[in-house]
């Protein structure tokens, strides 16, 4: 039986199955202050946050507001939801600040432990298997992600956060927390078990399916439970995520015309390293405008690489910052609600 790839084994070897082996060998080799504090170097979060996490919410521009027959068939909807985003967030964040931020991050968690059981979705999408079988892989993708998070909530003392300090609502509790633990291990082996019944009786293994629930099981359980530091975290949660991201975005709706008629070498339409440079160009131009902003209106954390944004005031006013911070937020916002509505077309790629 033909192996489920999205694009090819190569393809999706590299950008959307290996990312978290990848990034938990780079973890083990950090010095150890990475792996326990919250400690960020500036190059890390450049790389991590900028160039890959931001950079990836504004990917979803080519697939809905640069698409212009798919802008034209959901038009309604790509207007709206922005709308509606600011609206509700500045009617959070007037409210409390502190709730917008805990509502952002739940959302975020929403929109990551989507993604997962998407993809395993559409590696799953030509088994013949019994329903039983297809109901115990959503479980474990579930289980997967959603366990380490609600480890989270019950171990206040992790060194990382979402966005800001106690946006998740913690509480300690070794009882239940132990049974979440026991829970989370009997899934775990009723899956493998699963798997070697179906090996004995097709004498086939559907490997992107399985690589990507073990390396969704990686990267949240290291990321999370087994390392308590925010460059730990960030790397395994935020390049296991984005790249693949990143990757499905290029292969569906990189550019592929010329986005300005009249320069002679695009007539012929795009190469692909012309179109990767538009592409990543493009995003990464917008992510530090983003975060430029953030920096120089609201955090003041990385003057170093926000030198030009500097000369813009701080805001601090409260009823400013409900304004604000919801307007910053919006790509975010957006990119999270949207998400859940365009990318049911490639399940049947």
């Amino acid at each position: 039986m033909k192996q489920p790839w999205i694009k090819n084994a190569s393809f999706d070897g590299l950008y959307v199955l290996a990312p978290p082996f990848l990034a938990l060998l780079v973890v083990y080799l950090l010095p150890d202050r990475f792996k326990t504090t919250d400690e960020m170097p500036v190059a890390g979060w450049v790389i991590l946050v900028l160039l890959v996490d931001v950079a990836h919410v504004y990917s979803t521009l080519f697939r809905t507001y640069f698409n212009k027959s798919r802008f034209q068939q959901q038009r309604s909807l790509f207007i709206l939801v922005p709308i509606a985003c600011y609206v509700v967030g500045v009617l959070v964040h007037y409210t409390s600040g502190l709730w917008f931020w805990r509502g952002l991050a739940y959302l975020a968690v929403f929109h990551f432990v989507r993604q997962q059981y998407g993809l395993m979705r559409i590696y799953s999408r030509s088994e013949s298997v019994p329903s039983w079988s297809k109901w115990l892989d959503t479980v474990v993708i579930y289980v997967a992600t959603v366990y380490p998070i609600l480890w989270w909530h019950l171990t206040p003392d992790r060194n990382f956060n979402w966005f800001v300090d106690g946006d998740f609502v913690q509480r300690e509790s070794v009882t239940l927390k132990a049974a979440c633990t026991t829970l989370y291990v009997l899934f775990l082996i009723l899956y493998f078990a699963k798997e070697i019944w179906l090996y004995s009786r097709s004498r086939w293994i559907n490997w992107p399916r399985n690589l990507l629930i073990i390396g969704t099981l990686v990267s949240w359980y290291f990321g999370i439970i087994q390392f308590n530091g925010d460059l730990a975290f960030t790397m395994l949660n935020v390049l296991s995520h984005g790249v693949p991201y990143l990757a499905l975005i290029w292969i569906h709706d990189r550019p592929r015309k010329p986005l300005i008629n009249r320069v002679a070498f695009l007539h012929n339409g795009l190469s692909v390293r012309q179109s990767w440079i538009i592409f990543f160009g493009l995003v990464s131009i917008l992510a530090y405008l983003e975060e430029g902003l953030w920096d120089g209106l609201v955090w003041r954390d990385h003057a170093t690489v926000f030198g030009l944004f500097m000369s813009l005031p701080k805001v601090t006013d409260n009823q400013a910052l409900a304004l604000l911070v919801p307007l910053l937020a919006l790509p975010q916002m957006t990119h999270y609600v949207l998400d859940g509505f365009i990318w049911r077309r490639i399940r049947n790629v």
